[in-house]
């Protein structure tokens, strides 16, 4: 069991970040309000931006370069303004437009996990699995990097999932509610 407890904690960190609605649940219920079947390959985008802030985080750790938090934080809010310079621009109002196109989600997704930790999260419970003094350092001859991408894997389907579910969720919500709104909206005292 003391073996599993690492592989659990890649897992649960997954589906915590699933349910965070910053991690894009809230863009592929907002595409798949306009066509349900754009849910599910919404993900696709959320999973390249993901993947890309845990190998940034990976890098960063195997060649021992430093995380600075203000240097991230400044260039997090450089691309943050860079997107709002961008809306501005545009001819028609951002809340108008689609919600998000596959390129806006993989770089949110990319911006956003990165901000919050998402590889940093991840770090004490790869090195317990990565040890090759560990039983589970033993599955495979090549060690470490076999394993450290089977734990990347197990946390990216358990955030997928858990996304996909709020994704789905989210959108039938959407539908519940401008339903109820189209049925009482005469009982609203506002004009």
């Amino acid at each position: 069991m003391q073996d599993l407890w690492p592989w659990l904690a890649v897992a649960g960190a997954g589906a915590l970040h699933g349910m965070n609605p910053a991690s894009g649940w809230v863009f592929a219920a907002a595409l798949a309000c306009h066509d349900k079947r754009r849910a599910i390959p919404a993900l696709i985008p959320i999973a390249i931006g993901h993947m890309a802030s845990l190998g940034l985080v990976a890098a960063a750790v195997v060649y021992g370069l430093p995380m600075n938090r203000v240097v991230l934080a400044i260039a997090i809010g450089l691309l943050l303004v860079l997107g709002g310079i961008h809306c501005i621009g545009r001819k028609t109002l951002p809340m108008m437009a689609a919600p998000a196109s596959q390129a806006g989600l993989a770089l949110w997704s990319l911006v956003v996990s990165t901000a919050h930790g998402t590889g940093l999260m991840l770090v004490p419970a790869f090195v317990p699995l990565c040890m090759t003094g560990s039983p589970a350092g033993q599955i495979t001859a090549s060690g470490s990097l076999l394993l450290a991408s089977a734990a990347a894997g197990v946390h990216m389907a358990a955030m997928l999932i858990t996304t996909g579910v709020l994704a789905i969720q989210g959108r039938k919500g959407v539908h519940v509610a401008a339903t109820l709104w189209r049925k009482y909206r005469h009982y609203w005292p506002a004009p």
